[in-house]
């Protein structure tokens, strides 16, 4: 049998099921957008908080449409200077959320003085209007949008934005990638500041913000805070993986049987020396997930009470057992 035409369906199946997962990501923070964050200016950063801005000083064009005309001149110069990292997904990915979150506040509202105002009240007829909870707003839109872009990035993808702004300040004025996206969205929360909290905008007279319109700047670091924390759960998943290092004095056999044949794990002796005693002794290392820990804490002091035992977190871990190995160009969350 030809092994290509075998594993082709195989590829064909997992490829439909990743462009799923984008459609549906972008989909979903699309929704956070539409309904939770822009009708209530809200500003969590990034390129269509920035629309959001940008739609109170002309409220005739929707936060999608701006969303379009920062996001394609930055993917476009991106594409140039950093090549195959950006390729078909994001793109895809980049060109579908602006479309969507226009579609879906579009379909919210009931005539087009409505849609340039975002007014909640007559969002779906005032059915999900939040105006007087606004922290719930900001949590569901958070929510929505960390898991949105999660899964834009598990599968490869980006939706643009700020992660080129980063990216070019990282390149050219040697800066971290999470610093270049701290002061890319602080510059546009400020922004939202100014325009929205201080009155510059259109819709900074809205009763839902009346009196404390300023007091948005800090449901829009909640949002950014939350939205970063969901994000970074959809990526790694509801677990770390845990690297315990052991040291007993005796008790190497045991422990060592244990982990192999109990667990069905292996582990590394590493060669140290005590500091106090200035004895040789030998480490284990090893790599557990995280429900195993309490297995292992509680075998540890049943065979060496006095034994020394440091749990940490392991960010990623590839090898036997564990994650594959990433391709060389693959798309890498940054947490």
């Amino acid at each position: 049998m030809n092994l290509k035409a075998l594993l082709e369906p195989v590829g064909t199946f997992a490829w439909w099921r990743s462009m799923f997962a984008i459609v549906l990501g972008c989909l979903i923070m699309a929704v956070g957008y539409s309904y939770f964050v822009s009708p209530y200016n809200i500003v969590p950063g990034g390129v269509y908080g920035m629309g959001i801005v940008l739609h109170n000083v002309f409220p005739s064009i929707q936060v999608g449409t701006f969303g379009y005309m920062i996001d394609v001149p930055l993917l476009a110069s991106a594409i140039i200077v950093f090549g195959r990292q950006f390729g078909g997904r994001t793109l895809f990915a980049a060109c579908l959320t602006p479309g969507l979150i226009n579609l879906l506040s579009w379909i919210a509202f009931p005539n087009q003085e409505a849609l340039e105002a975002l007014d909640p009240k007559q969002l779906f007829g005032g059915v999900i209007d939040l105006s007087n909870d606004l922290m719930l707003a900001s949590l569901l839109g958070a929510v929505l949008i960390g898991l949105g872009v999660g899964l834009v990035l598990r599968n490869q993808a980006t939706t643009g934005g700020t992660d080129i702004i980063a990216m070019y300040l990282q390149k050219f004025a040697k800066m971290k990638f999470s610093t270049g996206i701290l002061l890319a969205d602080s510059c546009v929360v400020l922004s939202g500041l100014l325009v929205i909290g201080f009155g510059v905008g259109s819709g900074a007279d809205r009763e839902a913000v009346e009196g404390g319109s300023w007091l948005l700047s800090f449901y829009s670091l909640i949002t950014i805070y939350v939205s970063s924390r969901v994000l970074a759960y959809v990526i790694d998943g509801a677990s770390y993986d845990k690297l315990l290092f052991i040291i007993s004095e005796n008790h190497h056999a045991e422990l060592r049987d244990f982990i192999i044949e109990d667990m069905d794990r292996s582990g590394t002796y590493i060669k140290g020396k005590g500091m106090y005693t200035d004895q040789d002794r030998e480490m284990i290392f090893v790599v557990v997930s995280r429900k195993e820990v309490h297995l292992v804490q509680n075998k540890v002091r049943e065979i060496d009470p006095k034994a020394f035992m440091v749990v940490t977190d392991a960010y990623e871990t590839f090898g036997e057992g564990f994650k594959q190995f990433p391709d060389k160009d693959t798309i890498q969350a940054v947490g």
